[in-house]
């Protein structure tokens, strides 16, 4: 009888426990934490020095915009070393990066939303009237006059990748904005057009391939395919999603993945290893931006095509840089778990694509390549942000947060900062924070049918 009893009541205590377990496992009803809002910091130190690198970075694209457009410059130089002319260009890409700044700024209450309103109105006109090629804009501009200012001899008409970043951030406007006063639904109504003006076909220069540039004075003489995994991969989602000129799947398929050769010889570093071949000779890994730029609105996170996991993709991405760092084959001075990340910034000679790689890595620290990884890698990136704020500021803080790059090895510490940069370092920590401007881009109907087209996976198609 005792026995007996045991059993049943052993199989109870079982019973329960498994229950227990049950409703503690996390369910697709439950939430994470950027998708309810609630991120838990470590201590309020950490949580005050995360707003303060946000809230001065966030800086950039607002004192520090150019004043007749509203937009982003390409650069500023606290040294006041300028080329000549040069605080009047100001840039499409990083330019779509600030807009998304602008919504974090009325999300974190750094300005007031009518602020913010005002300063979009003032960009979307300028927008508007800039000059535009077959409905897509120029790297640069004159931000006083709105004309092209060629960004090299050839490339003086549409950048497709530059206004993709553009769209990217201007989809978001209008999903912010879309339900709110009468002046904010024309705000969105107006965003919403320059969208579907651009034809996104017409680069595709008749092939399955769209190209990175158009020239009216030179055509297509640039002759850049956009093929294989780099930064791109935003402008071919896009493409696919427009309401108005879209591009068929094929063109997704056979250009950027160049009909599966995207996943032969895949990158990697040690046992962290990559699903796709990142281009050029970065044989470990491309440098980090590459996991910035398509995903400040594009949310990685459960987002799958046949050719990769793009959560896990850019996770690992993010970790190869860490690792090498720490790992420091170089022998840099300063390298370590507290100082990682490398991108294209800013060099001790120039400008340079620094990336893991005994070629690549020449001993320059990117800050925004590890804060704009926070989503990827929350614990190594607050370690390194923590260490450049409390240590090493009155070498790297300016009056829009950490300058563009370093190299304690050179002992080089350059007062400057670049649109490019700054922008995703504000989107994807804030991305980490709440999910903001991954909701409102996905959140996109036409950006859910274009995904949906292209066979990918995603928690936001229904």
């Amino acid at each position: 009888m005792y026995r007996k009893n045991h059993g049943i009541v052993s199989l109870c205590l079982v019973t329960y426990l498994l229950l227990f377990l049950v409703s503690c496992k996390p369910t697709a009803q439950q939430k994470t934490p950027a998708e309810t809002g609630v991120v838990t910091f470590a201590s309020a130190e950490d949580e005050k020095i995360f707003t303060d690198v946000e809230r001065a970075t966030f800086q950039y694209f607002w004192d520090g915009a150019e004043p007749t457009s509203g937009l982003a410059r390409e650069r500023y130089h606290n040294d006041n070393v300028y080329p000549q002319n040069d605080k009047h260009i100001v840039t499409s890409g990083g330019g779509g990066f600030g807009v998304m700044a602008i919504l974090v700024g009325i999300e974190r209450k750094f300005i007031t939303r009518g602020e913010g309103l005002q300063r979009l109105e003032k960009i979307v006109g300028f927008l508007e009237k800039a000059d535009r090629f077959h409905g897509a804009w120029p790297h640069w501009w004159n931000g006083e006059t709105g004309k092209v200012q060629p960004f090299s001899k050839y490339d003086d008409g549409g950048d497709l990748v530059e206004s993709s970043f553009m769209i990217q951030g201007l989809l978001c406007v209008r999903q912010f904005f879309k339900d709110g006063s009468d002046a904010e639904k024309a705000l969105a109504e107006r965003a919403d057009k320059l969208w579907k003006e651009v034809d996104f076909n017409w680069y595709r220069n008749g092939k399955n391939v769209l190209y990175w540039h158009w020239s009216p004075n030179h055509a297509w003489r640039m002759n850049f395919a956009v093929r294989g995994y780099n930064e791109c991969q935003i402008m071919y989602i896009l493409a696919a999603s427009s309401p108005t000129h879209p591009v068929p799947a094929e063109v997704y398929h056979e250009g950027w993945a160049q009909n599966g050769a995207i996943n032969q010889n895949p990158s990697g570093y040690g046992d962290i290893k990559l699903q796709m071949h990142h281009q050029g000779d970065a044989t470990e890994s491309g440098p980090l931006f590459w996991a910035h730029y398509s995903y400040l609105g594009l949310d990685p996170r459960g987002l799958k095509d046949k050719y990769a996991d793009y959560g896990k993709e850019n996770t690992n991405h993010a970790l190869i840089h860490y690792r090498w760092c720490v790992d420091n084959p170089g022998k840099f001075k300063g390298y370590g778990p507290d100082s990682w990340g490398l991108t294209s910034s800013y060099s001790v000679k120039g400008y340079a694509g620094h990336a893991p790689g005994m070629k690549r890595d020449i001993g320059v620290i990117s800050p925004t390549a590890a804060l704009s990884s926070f989503p990827y890698t929350p614990k190594e990136s607050m370690a390194a942000m923590k260490n450049w704020y409390l240590n090493k500021k009155d070498n790297l803080w300016g009056p829009f947060g950490f300058y563009d790059a370093f190299s304690e090895t050179e002992n080089w510490y350059l007062p400057r900062y670049l649109a490019i940069d700054q922008g995703p370092i504000v989107v994807m920590m804030e991305n980490y924070r709440s999910g903001l401007l991954w909701k409102l881009f996905m959140s996109c109907p036409e950006i859910q049918t274009g995904l949906k087209k292209l066979g990918f996976e995603s928690p936001y198609l229904k």
